[in-house]
């Protein structure tokens, strides 16, 4: 997935941060009346005065290994100096994240790292080939990623059914170990309907999904990580009805293709209601705290430049 952020942001150059200042502040407009149909204005955020501030300040060291950074270190995982670390909001997830990193995917465009910077507690990232082995917990992980057999997040706990130790047999019934359609000739809608059950009856749905994979890449670049063998047989998740709000939207993909953290946000938001069952109130809602203040400025500057 594509998880450029702005390169108005990340210019990792010699300029110095005088000029970095001067651009960042040019974009100090009003908000034009397009943004009317912004998405992202209906979020529950925490304040971003903190990155206003430090937008006026401009480049500021991190605290880690000193390089010089806008608002955060995305190598350190860390906010710069003048971004106190109390002024960033911490969002609890559900369950755990793994973003898997393509080695070629730039640190400096990636929006990977905000889901590191604002849910460090739930959230890894690892930097491709280095993942970890998940065969033995298939039964408890879904990979977000679309495809011919990718399911909707609503039908998470049916599918993963198929995946459990026990496979379909966890009410105690003598399957021999056997996998479901082997046993007899059942129907698709006789099938649908027994895990169904089985879902029904082995408790809350909500706790069989423990760990969500995301990939950290260009979409043309994911084809080395979703054939890595270390992934095959994880349930695919895709998230069909979003639209991606990303400013560096990938030419000739369908708005549909998300950057990391809105498939993150998404998947959350979805599974929150769809799973969980739950009434969604805004609790993630501040995954996107980075993300929308990086686009109302790319749009401003864009509806400055007459774009």
């Amino acid at each position: 997935m594509s998880l450029n952020s702005s390169t108005l942001l990340n210019e990792e150059n010699c300029q110095g941060p005088r000029r970095n200042t001067e651009r960042l502040e040019s974009l100090e407009l009003q908000t034009p009346s397009s943004f009317q149909d912004n998405p992202l204005q209906q979020l529950q955020l925490a304040s971003q005065e903190v990155l206003e501030k430090a937008k006026k300040t401009g480049r500021s060291k991190c605290p880690r290994c000193s390089s010089s950074r806008m608002f955060y270190c995305y190598t350190c995982f860390v906010p710069v100096e003048t971004v106190p670390t109390k002024e960033i909001p911490t969002v609890k997830l559900p369950l755990k994240i793994d973003i898997i990193k393509h080695p070629n995917e730039t640190d400096g465009k990636s929006t990977a790292v905000h889901a590191k910077l604002l849910a460090s507690d739930d959230v890894t990232i690892y930097n491709y080939p280095c993942i970890p082995e998940y065969e033995e917990k298939r039964h408890e992980i879904a990979l977000v990623f679309p495809g011919p057999n990718s399911v909707s997040v609503k039908d998470i706990a049916l599918h993963l059914q198929k995946y459990t130790k026990k496979s379909v047999c966890d009410n105690g019934d003598d399957c021999s170990g056997e996998p479901f359609l082997k046993q007899a000739k059942i129907e698709p809608k006789e099938e649908e309907k027994y895990l169904n059950e089985c879902a029904s009856s082995n408790g809350s749905e909500g706790s069989r999904l423990k760990k969500i994979i995301f990939i950290d890449s260009t979409w043309n670049q994911t084809n080395k990580i979703i054939t890595d063998e270390r992934l095959q047989g994880l349930l695919q998740i895709e998230l069909k009805t979003r639209r991606t709000c990303f400013w560096r939207h990938q030419k000739g993909k369908p708005d549909t293709y998300l950057s990391t953290i809105e498939a993150i946000y998404y998947f959350l938001v979805d599974y929150h209601q769809e799973v969980l069952k739950e009434n969604y109130k805004g609790q993630y809602d501040n995954l996107l705290f980075f993300f929308s203040f990086m686009y109302t400025l790319i749009k401003n500057a864009k509806c400055c430049a007459g774009k």
